[in-house]
Parts: C-alpha cells; sequence; structure tokens
C-alpha cells in the first residue's frame, strides 16, 4: 500500500471549530485514506531559520495566534508524537543535520485541519520545519527525499494556503468576491499540478504579479513543494477542496495518489 501525499488550505484556525464545505470534505478526505501509522506534518507556522523535527512523546497543542474566541485557546489536538518516526526523517534527510526539537508539538497549521481529518487524535503525529533561510528548490528536493514514507504507511501533509495574502482579506466582511490575481493564480497552480510541470511552482516568484500578489511571503506556499516533491509518475492528482475565503485565502487542496 502506497499512501498518498496531501496538501490542505487550511485557512483561519476557528476552522478547527467549524462545521463547514471546507471542514466536511477534510472529514471525507480522512474516512477515504487508509489509516496511516503515523503522520509527517509541514506547516507554514513551524517556520524558522532551520531545519527540525519534533521528537516529543506527546506534543503540546500550540495556540499561536491573537484575537480568536477563547474557545479556540483551549482547543486540545491530543496526538501523541512519534520518536522513532523523527529519527527516520532525519536519517532521510542526511546529509542535511536536521535537528529533534523538544518543545514545538503541534501548531494550528496541523491541528485546525487533522481535528477534521482524524478526529479521534489517536493516529501519532511529527512536524517538520520549514527553513526560512533556504530557496523554494530545497524544499521541493526534501519532499523528494521523504518519498520512501508513502511505502512505509506514513502519511505526509503540507498545511499552508496557495494564495495567503492577509493585507486583502476581507475580515468580518461576508462574503466577499475572490480577488482575480487570487483567482488566476489559484488556477495556474491547479494547471501547472495537473500537468506534472513542476519547476514553474518551484520558481513560482517568476510566474508574475499573480504569484506575488498571492503568496507575499513564502510561508504559506511552501508546504505545497514539500508535496510536489513527492509526487510519483502513476500519481493521479486531484483537488478534493476548492474555493476562496475572504477573497484572498485559497483553501484548495491538492492529493498525489
Amino acid at each position: 500500500m502506497t499512501m498518498p501525499a496531501i496538501f490542505f488550505g487550511h485557512g483561519n484556525p476557528m476552522n478547527a471549530l467549524a462545521q463547514n464545505a471546507y471542514t466536511r470534505s477534510w472529514s471525507h478526505i480522512g474516512a477515504s485514506l487508509p489509516r496511516p501509522k503515523a503522520i509527517l506534518c509541514v506547516s507554514a507556522h513551524w517556520y524558522a531559520p532551520y531545519t527540525a523535527l519534533t521528537g516529543m512523546p506527546s506534543p503540546r497543542t500550540i495556540h499561536d495566534f491573537g484575537g480568536f474566541p477563547r474557545e479556540l485557546f483551549e482547543f486540545s489536538y491530543p496526538a501523541p508524537g512519534d520518536p522513532a518516526l523523527a529519527m527516520r526523517v532525519r536519517e532521510l534527510l542526511e546529509p542535511l543535520d536536521a535537528g529533534i526539537d523538544q518543545q514545538w508539538g503541534l501548531d494550528h497549521g496541523a491541528w485546525s485541519v487533522l481535528a477534521h481529518v482524524f478526529p479521534e487524535a489517536d493516529i501519532p503525529v511529527v512536524q517538520l520545519s520549514i527553513d526560512e533561510t533556504k530557496p523554494p528548490e530545497f524544499h521541493f528536493e526534501t519532499g523528494k527525499l521523504l518519498g520512501p514514507l508513502r511505502d512505509e504507511n506514513v502519511l505526509v501533509v503540507g498545511s499552508g494556503n496557495v494564495v495567503h495574502n492577509l493585507h486583502a482579506y476581507a475580515w468580518g466582511r461576508h462574503p466577499a468576491e475572490p480577488f482575480d490575481w487570487a483567482m488566476r493564480f489559484d488556477a495556474r497552480v491547479r494547471e501547472l499540478l495537473s500537468s506534472g510541470d513542476m519547476m514553474p511552482l518551484v520558481d513560482y516568484e517568476s510566474l508574475g504579479r499573480d504569484a506575488l500578489l498571492s503568496a507575499p511571503t513564502p510561508d504559506h506556499y511552501l508546504p505545497l513543494l514539500y508535496i510536489a516533491g513527492m509526487r510519483r509518475a502513476a500519481d493521479e492528482v486531484s483537488f478534493p477542496v476548492t474555493g476562496m475565503d475572504g477573497g484572498s485565502i485559497s483553501m484548495l487542496s491538492v492529493r498525489f495518489g
């Protein structure tokens, strides 16, 4: 059994508590998957000047945001960690010296989605940081190195947003019409993923003004490159979730396999 590799557009952390079209789709994805023995998650919200893996047996639930209701700060996703998986990933990434971190835990890029995909929180989760000092190609190539995990019953998840422009986001104004540039870039990404033409996705800033508006910072875009790097020639590519939130946040999910 080869596990798929999936990128989730996670959007607003309140999705952890919500029942909407996006979260129902996440639940459906979870129900459709073979049960993994563990999950490796690359989240936009562990964006740091190093590569590291969570190595604790019981990762804490990190509430890495402000200005949300108390019930969100009280939310817990008590999935166990998997120190053995952290060491396996470290081995796959050699000669890169990935650290084993005992402080981080699970941030909302991980738990706001996984709370719907695997609501029992009974599958071990390890997070892999995104090294902010490295170029996009590094993250794509790192994804390639993680490929063997798919044959080891490990589900690799990227969590970010293909389009993530908070300056343009319609805070509290609903409904909001998606910006033309956001729609064009979202469609372009889907087109390139469907065709298998990955290099423009890696060199995404070369895609012009739409890309620069859609990904003004790299953090939410880069998790897609890890999953794109894991694509195999025989993989079916699907987009189980689509849509735009607040005019400038793409909720696109991408599944390989």
